[in-house]
């Protein structure tokens, strides 16, 4: 096994060991230690198999970190995002850039199904993963149930 550089989201945290995923690629590494790593940090670094088992991993270099946080709005879709909804067929996904950077991602469901939705959502490790892809460093999530939207929004800084 050799280095591997890359971004990386925490998916496990303890004081002794920490599990990575490669938001690329989704491998796992284990970490022999944890430097202070959080649950939803983001590393972009390099890991390495650690001697002599090399059955763990360690942390070689942190080139940047960041923690993103999980937003269960309390607000509305938006205007834009209730309309992109609604040219959807129920069930479907709809991806839009952001002005700027970031992505908005939109759901058109059934009102029963909006709530279990976006729970889904916020709980997701691939909501983390696409977030740190995108540069994101706040996943807001909003719903309207009369409406039969979920949107998350990537934000950046």
């Amino acid at each position: 096994m050799s280095e591997k550089t890359g971004t990386f989201v925490v998916t496990h945290a303890e004081s002794e060991s920490a599990v990575v995923r490669d938001v690329e690629t989704a491998q796992v590494h284990t970490l022999a230690s944890n430097p202070g790593f959080e649950v939803h940090d983001v590393l972009e670094g390099t890991v390495a198999p650690e001697p002599p088992l090399e059955v763990a991993w360690q942390v070689v270099e942190v080139e940047n970190r960041r923690s993103i946080d999980l937003i269960d709005s309390d607000l509305e879709p938006t205007t834009q995002e209730k309309s992109l909804a609604a040219e959807a067929d129920v069930g479907d996904l709809v991806t839009e850039q952001r002005a700027g950077t970031g992505e908005i991602h939109v759901l058109s469901l059934p009102e029963d199904e909006v709530d279990p939705a976006a729970r889904d959502v916020l709980d997701d490790e691939e909501t983390i993963a696409r977030a740190a892809q995108l540069g994101a460093v706040r996943v807001e999530v909003r719903r309207s149930a009369d409406d039969g939207v979920v949107s998350v929004r990537y934000l950046p800084d």
